[in-house]
């Protein structure tokens, strides 16, 4: 009931003097409730509740005392209805605002009426009465009514609108009606500022229609028709350094970006022209086109130098804005900024892409939830009011495609991109609520598309009318350049002797923004990637992951260290006894003891660790249990009663551990984790599946960036994945982690594929990722069942003294290396199926070897093995997969280059299939008796 009260803000209009106005409409409502307004009913049919009445602490026992009072009744009468007017303009005043510089009729609601005066009791002879608006409009005590419908006409539908009053926090709601009614929202510049603003839109046109001249035909997807943007995005630079920001990470699409990394971002023009003739294309293995490429540069501001980062970003548009928002959140801690007071993201987005793609609900969803909060994000929608051919109608449901927004409360503030001002007067309001509430807030510059989708696309084909009205528009400079001439403040001839200063700084190749470079800021925040980029191929490295037992002791206690009175679950306890177990040396370590190890053994290493995942602190096999819940509390992030975390208390110094259960995404999420891995190379930082088939919701994320950003965009990133894989009877959606995939991504030493199977592997697997001098992705394929197998348990020396293993053979004294006929190879808990039936059908002629790394292939380590058995003339390779998935297509030329030409290769697994797994328990049982058979006898 609350907020179905609260939508409708009826308790403005309640103050102690409206008492007698309210009772007797409350009293003509209790004889005939059709009798008042429609709001007024709404209102007293909540306020049955006796909770309105104590919350509003109003008294409607005494409702048929009559009074005399008439004076106060009819000046508070007057009071309420204007309150209601004004807030109608506030709500409503949007719909009617001059927002499309193309003026084209779009969907309207019908709610002229509400603006009306007459809907509020007032007719013409109101007009000149002086009326008291204090606390109730901002900027004046005494107006007359006239005055104030135009007061209230230029705030909130002229070239502004604004989107607010849906907010829950009043306190945002009044500040943001300060800001605008203080100034009737309309901007007053220094005539400085308005030669900057015309120079600013000089130089975005200007860039646009150079290039349109000198590479005719070329792709660049321009930003004519939309050249505000540059001067919205100048604005958030250097307002926000002037309130202390330091760093800015920008993601933006295709759509203006070359003009944002010369005018903005001081890129050369050279440099840019370079691109264009294909003069770049030995710097990288692959490379990327040039609307693609990322960039960084020191920007100066009134506050002090920013260091600006533009996320490079391929064509899936919205696909940025995690990554943004995992960088932004690393760059943070690094900082020690916890509100980010020092880092700032900016988003850049096309009305159609923010309207319809799910990563972008899926961001603003985590955007206030701890360990992804980020300070608020700038949000500008560059609304060209198209697709590449979809007009608004067919791209959407709702009538503004920033109502996305709404579901963070995000103010939206609405502009007319043909009005340079009003966009950089609701620029400056959208800096100071962010920095202010540290809430994000949205940008929406409506302007359009001059040219198509791109410079070979003809957009009069799909949207005649529409480029009718483009094809005679002026342009956004030479409206304003005009409007400076009228108002006397710049001479035609001195516009005219700007377009002509910008082309020669572009002729001659000297730098539009003044950026300063790089070697010269010494920051200690500065990211140093040049330890990393030395060697970068992952099995150049033997690197010493073994740990002594002593401190392995040590850490085993403080893991298991509980506080006092802290009640753990029956289960949990029983866990934990046995890790004290595992300590000691009394019981093997199982594979959550492992991992706990390992992270311990990092944290107090240097190494920061953050492992986040849906439901990943307690396990999705209930193995890990890295947060454990009081059991006499209900779980509050607000308190730390509830909740204890060993691993935040394994020393004084050590650096941080965060465990994390994220929201239910995938794709948004682990683009927050790669983005976080980029700008934080000392954290080990992994994301886990709740089952390895969810990785499919992520596709995107590891096509486009984990397995490719190297090679296209020189960028790096150490970021771990933990898929869950293992074929178990549990159907499709349960037993694969679509290891294929991966291996088809993987050329290049792009990144590392693994399939542990013990307790030890995994300690020393996630250590040499640290560890070692190089930053790769690592793919880790997890077990199910393994997790608890007695048999896939280690022992504290394992994790002593050895290492990561990239391929296990069999120990000599369990089969005669003279006597093996036949090999098998495999990966993962197969390996267990496999020795436990060749111990059943006693074949001591058959040798299992598990390859733990299936990427990059160690062809190395292999060869040794084969060479270990002389005489064997059949190698196998098993796997639980079917034949067309799994590892086989892409394994089996890797083990061929190991065999001498008698050798042969045989396949051992199900059949090919369209579906990863069988839904039968009963036909995965069938499949798994062939399988075996065919791998011992085939």
């Amino acid at each position: 009931m609350t907020n179905q009260y609260e939508k409708y803000n009826l308790y403005s209009y309640f103050y102690s003097e409206n008492l007698l106005y309210i009772e007797d409409l409350y009293k003509s409502y209790l004889k005939n409730s059709n009798s008042i307004s429609e709001n007024w009913k709404i209102c007293f049919d909540l306020m049955q509740s006796i909770n309105y009445q104590n919350k509003l602490n109003i008294n409607f026992k005494n409702l048929n005392k009559e009074t005399d009072n008439i004076s106060i009744y009819k000046k508070n009468h007057k009071k309420f209805e204007l309150t209601s007017l004004i807030d109608s303009y506030r709500r409503l005043g949007v719909y009617f605002a001059n927002l499309d510089p193309l003026k084209q009729k779009i969907k309207k609601i019908n709610l002229a009426s509400k603006l009306n005066i007459k809907f509020y009791n007032f007719n013409e002879s109101d007009m000149d009465s002086i009326i008291n608006v204090n606390n109730i409009f901002f900027g004046v005590k005494e107006i007359t009514l006239r005055n104030l419908l135009k007061f209230l006409k230029n705030t909130y539908t002229s070239n502004i609108g604004s989107e607010f009053m849906y907010i829950n926090n009043l306190k945002e709601v009044k500040w943001i009606q300060e800001q605008l009614e203080s100034t009737q929202a309309t901007p007053n510049f220094s005539k400085e500022k308005q030669k900057n603003i015309l120079f600013l839109l000089t130089a975005a046109e200007g860039l646009e229609r150079y290039l349109h001249n000198r590479y005719v035909g070329q792709k660049r997807f321009s930003l004519e028709g939309s050249e505000s943007f540059i001067l919205s995005l100048n604005e958030i630079i250097q307002r926000s350094g002037k309130k202390g920001i330091r760093e800015i990470v920008i993601g933006m699409a295709h759509r203006g970006r070359l003009n944002v990394l010369v005018n903005i971002l001081g890129k050369k023009p050279k440099e840019l022209f370079d691109e264009f003739e294909d003069k770049n294309s030995k710097n990288l293995l692959s490379g990327d086109v040039k609307y693609h490429q990322g960039f960084s540069s020191n920007i100066n501001t009134p506050g002090g130098i920013i260091h600006l980062s533009l996320a490079f970003n391929p064509s899936h548009l919205e696909i940025i804005n995690p990554v943004v928002e995992g960088s932004v959140k690393a760059r943070m801690e690094r900082r020690n900024d916890k509100f980010g007071t020092q880092v700032l993201p900016i988003l850049v987005h096309g009305d159609a892409a923010f309207s319809g793609q799910g990563v972008v609900m899926e961001t603003l969803n985590f955007s206030q939830i701890n360990n992804y909060n980020t300070g608020g994000t700038i949000h500008i929608i560059i609304n060209n009011q198209i697709g590449f051919t979809t007009s608004p109608n067919d791209s959407r449901s709702t009538l503004y495609c920033s109502d996305i927004g709404k579901i963070i409360e995000a103010p939206v503030f609405h502009v007319n991109g043909d009005d340079p001002e009003a966009v950089i007067l609701v620029t400056q309001i959208a800096v100071d609520y962010r920095m202010k509430f540290k809430k994000d807030c949205i940008i929406d510059i409506i302007c359009f598309r001059k040219l198509g989708h791109n410079e070979q696309d003809t957009p009069s084909l799909t949207q005649p009318l529409m480029y009718k009205k483009i094809f005679q528009h002026p342009g956004i400079r030479k409206l304003y350049a005009n409007k400076l001439d009228t108002q006397k403040i710049l001479t035609k001839h001195e516009s005219e002797h700007m377009i002509k200063e910008f082309n020669d700084m572009i002729n001659t190749g000297k730098s539009i923004v003044n950026s300063i470079p790089s070697n010269f800021i010494h920051d200690k925040f500065t990211l140093k990637w040049a330890p990393f980029l030395k060697n970068q191929y992952i099995n150049n490295f033997n690197t010493n992951t073994s740990i002594s037992l002593e401190k392995l002791k040590i850490l085993s206690k403080k893991i298991t260290n509980i506080p006092k009175n802290f009640k753990l679950h029956k289960l949990v306890k029983k866990i934990l006894k046995d890790r004290v177990a595992m300590g000691c040396g009394q019981l093997n370590l199982d594979w959550g003891m492992a991992e706990h190890l390992s992270y311990a053994s990092l944290v107090i290493s240097g190494y920061g660790v953050r492992l986040s995942g849906q439901d990943s602190g307690r396990g999705t096999f209930s193995h890990r249990h890295a947060i454990l819940y009081n059991q006499d509390y209900e779980y509050s992030k607000k308190d730390n009663i509830s909740t204890y975390v060993p691993l935040h208390n394994v020393s004084k110094n050590q650096e941080k551990f965060h465990i994390i259960n994220s929201i239910l995404s995938e794709e948004a999420i682990l683009g927050f984790e790669y983005g976080f891995s980029t700008s934080s190379p000392n954290t080990l930082t992994i994301w886990e599946a709740q089952f390895g088939d969810f990785a499919n919701g992520a596709q995107v994320i590891i096509d486009q960036f984990i397995s490719s950003s190297e090679e296209k965009w020189g960028r790096i990133s150490g970021l771990t994945l933990m898929l869950p894989h293992g074929y178990e009877g549990q159907g499709p959606e349960h037993s694969s982690a679509r290891l294929e995939r991966f291996l088809q991504l993987c050329a290049n030493n792009n990144m590392q594929i693994v399939q542990p199977t013990s307790a030890s592997q995994i300690f020393h697997l996630l250590r040499y990722q640290m560890i070692r001098p190089i930053r790769k992705p690592l793919i880790i394929i997890t077990p199910k069942s393994l997790l608890r197998k007695k048999e896939a348990s280690s022992t504290l020396i394992d994790l002593a003294t050895g290492k990561f293993n990239k391929i296990i053979s069999e120990i000599d004294d369990i089969i005669n290396p003279k006597k093996v006929k036949r090999i098998i190879a495999c990966s993962g808990k197969l390996y267990y199926n496999l020795f436990d039936f060749r111990k059943k059908k006693n074949k001591n002629d058959v040798a299992i070897i598990r390859i733990e790394q299936l990427y990059p292939f160690p062809h190395e380590d292999f060869l040794k093995i084969l060479r270990k058995f002389k005489y064997f003339e059949k190698l196998v390779w098993a796997q639980d997969e079917p034949k067309n998935q799994g590892a086989w297509p892409q394994i089996q030329e890797n083990i061929l280059k190991n065999l001498t030409s008698t050798q042969k290769l045989i396949y051992a697994g199900r059949s090919c299939s369209a579906s990863p797994a069988s839904g039968y328990y009963s036909k995965h049982c069938e499949e798994q008796i062939t399988l075996l058979n065919n791998a011992f006898f085939k």
